[in-house]
């Protein structure tokens, strides 16, 4: 059995913990490092259990604690060629940091297996992560501009799902503080993913199996969880499926309250 801490979700910091409370892996880094271990230990779980931190992409509120984490701990980074090249580029990452390509992911020491994928979306090499248990399939994708047919190929058969719902494209249409190109940025096909889009996904994924779902990564400014939430409970009840009967769905926390998750 894994258990799942979005240990924080928006477009300011994401991070997530997927394992046991001894040992497990973080996808990103997006808080700083004094943040990280305090919502950590909000969960009861130190920093020791983290066997490794894998970086979906370079962006800030993706690997904004990894410097500091790679500073004063020896916790291996796994990225795709591209995403450590920006790391350490921008000063991202530590000089002592110990990091690794995703063709090594065989090595994490983890209870599941660990697959990455392509997604699309404006950094260097962004990607997505399945965990595989011998009973359970966990999929993780955040920051894709569309559903593409290696997210597809990659995702349907998954149990759980931990999926990008971004934007309201009529807030952030009406948004005065974001400019024309932000917003053509953020509706691209490399940019996020709104909120019918992912709804339509989620549909597609309860299709081939999938029941249970969280919703992350929210804009703060161009979407509300409530919207999200229902937007998303509207498509999957149109195709048949039952709330909290043939499917669960939450929303991850801006910051967690200690909510921890069985899969």
């Amino acid at each position: 059995m894994a258990l799942i801490i979005p240990l924080c979700s928006s477009s300011s910091g994401n991070s997530v913990f997927i394992g046991s409370r001894s040992a497990g892996v973080l996808i990103d880094a997006g808080c700083s490092f004094k943040k990280l271990r305090l919502l950590l230990n909000s969960c009861e779980i130190g920093i020791g259990a983290v066997k490794a931190v894998l970086v979906t992409h370079e962006h800030t509120d993706h690997a904004k604690g990894l410097f500091q984490l790679t500073k004063h701990t020896d916790i291996p980074v796994y990225a795709s060629k591209g995403t450590l090249r920006s790391l350490i580029t921008d000063n991202q990452v530590a000089p002592c940091a110990d990091l690794h390509e995703l063709a090594e992911l065989q090595n994490v020491p983890a209870d599941f297996e660990i697959k990455a994928f392509s997604t699309p979306h404006d950094s260097a090499d962004s990607a997505g992560f399945t965990f595989e248990q011998a009973d359970c399939k966990i999929a993780y994708c955040t920051d894709l501009g569309t559903v593409s047919s290696e997210v597809r190929l990659n995702m349907l058969g998954s149990d759980f799902v931990f999926l990008e719902s971004n934007y309201e494209p009529k807030l952030l249409r009406r948004n005065p503080n974001y400019p024309i190109f932000l917003k053509k940025r953020i509706t691209s096909d490399t940019g996020h993913l709104s909120n019918s889009d992912c709804a339509d996904f989620l549909a597609e994924l309860a299709g081939y199996g999938a029941t249970r779902f969280i919703l992350g990564h929210l804009s703060r400014q161009n979407n509300t969880p409530e919207i999200a939430f229902e937007s998303a409970l509207m498509r999957l009840n149109a195709c048949g499926a039952v709330y909290n009967k043939d499917y669960t769905l939450e929303i991850a926390s801006v910051e967690t309250e200690g909510r921890v998750i069985a899969v």
